[in-house]
């Protein structure tokens, strides 16, 4: 990946991350862990897609299909780890 294909990945992936943040009203913390949650999830998803060869909505050298599915995946999983209460353990 070159250095214009990773900055605008962690644009489409902060994209995802804000929206989770700004539908589900979080406060900084939130923020981050979609964020970053998010980064991690269009990433996996991105390597998941080459290395399985996967064609599906590719702009470039960006697999945009698996990475979007990746970073979704993971800010659901995220979101809902996140509803846990330790009060109740």
């Amino acid at each position: 990946m070159t250095f214009p294909t990773i900055v605008f990945s962690f644009f489409v992936a902060s994209i995802f991350g804000s929206l989770m943040h700004i539908w589900r009203n979080g406060g900084l913390f939130r923020l981050v862990l979609y964020l970053v949650l998010s980064w991690i999830g269009f990433f996996a998803g991105h390597i998941l897609g080459q290395v399985l060869s996967i064609n599906f909505l590719n702009l470039g050298t960006i697999h945009l299909g698996t990475g979007i599915l990746g970073s979704l995946a993971l800010l659901g999983l995220g979101y809902w780890l996140s509803l846990i209460d330790p009060q109740q353990m």
